[in-house]
């Protein structure tokens, strides 16, 4: 396995995968591996002759008042789980090499970024398009792989790609979960034993969700009305939001079209912000 810290290290890399045989997979993380991680890992594998995992903490998308500074890095232990994991490359850029002091360059999606996250975290897909944008240009993958669990971010993505005709196909992998439920986050790492047992109604609540949409409803307002009331349940949570979109658009839907209706919700639990979805 290649760790690669310069910039021009990778583009070097990258331009010579080009001419060689076989496809090239991006998997970009923030790091502290999880076995959700190693799912997008094993899917690139599957989809690619190499595999390249980015681990940067990004700067950009975070807030002023948000966790940047303690958000989880383990790079020993992410290096260790991508070499278990068969990767091939590991770039793992600086942030000054990445932005430097003057850096003023941004990709700024206009539509989708305003809703759900967006209300809340006006800057964050700004930083997510740009550090990805980035990375495309600097890795050249024919693809890359995310999870459900970011479903606003992988609509944002495609539309960028699209767009900007970016030559990368975005593959999506299902949300790996807890025992309990609870989708696989860094971030999980946050939660106390009595906020962590809290968090298990958040997985509750979207297969509350599925069963009325199995049963018959059809009905957003109905559905959305009892999600809240079982996250309200639970004293250590606050809603962010809980809506029902279209999966590509993420525009609140009326009405439920099975097996194309996004349920997505973003709660506090005390500090720690935690997002889930799941399509009914």
């Amino acid at each position: 396995m290649q760790v690669i810290e310069k910039i021009e290290e990778m583009q070097a890399l990258a331009k010579r995968l080009c001419v060689s045989e076989g496809a090239v997979a991006l998997v970009p993380t923030m790091g502290s591996l999880h076995e959700g991680h190693l799912s997008l890992i094993k899917t690139a594998r599957e989809r690619a002759q190499h595999v390249v995992v980015s681990i940067f903490v990004n700067p950009k998308q975070f807030g002023p008042n948000e966790d940047f500074g303690t958000y989880p890095r383990e790079p020993e232990h992410d290096l260790d789980l991508c070499r278990e994991a068969g990767v091939d490359v590991v770039f793992m850029p600086d942030s000054e090499d990445f932005y430097p002091k003057d850096y003023s360059t941004y990709i700024t999606e206009e539509t989708i970024s305003k809703l759900m996250c967006g209300i809340s975290r006006p800057q964050h897909f700004r930083g997510v398009t740009t550090v990805v944008g980035k990375l495309f240009n600097l890795v050249r993958p024919d693809f890359a792989v995310f999870g459900q669990k970011d479903a606003q971010q992988v609509a944002i993505i495609r539309k960028m790609v699209r767009e900007l005709h970016f030559g990368v196909e975005i593959v999506v992998c299902e949300t790996v979960r807890e025992e309990d439920g609870l989708a696989k986050s860094s971030r999980n790492k946050y939660l106390s034993k009595v906020q962590r047992s809290e968090a298990a109604v958040i997985p509750q609540s979207l297969q509350t969700a599925r069963e009325m949409v199995e049963s018959g409803t059809r009905i957003t307002d109905r559905v959305i009305a009892e999600v809240t009331h079982i996250l309200g349940s639970k004293r250590r949570i606050r809603i962010i939001y809980v809506t029902m979109t279209d999966p590509d658009t993420m525009e609140p839907m009326r009405e439920i079209v099975p097996g194309k209706t996004l349920l997505a919700l973003a709660v506090w639990v005390d500090e720690v912000r935690l997002i889930d979805n799941i399509l009914v």
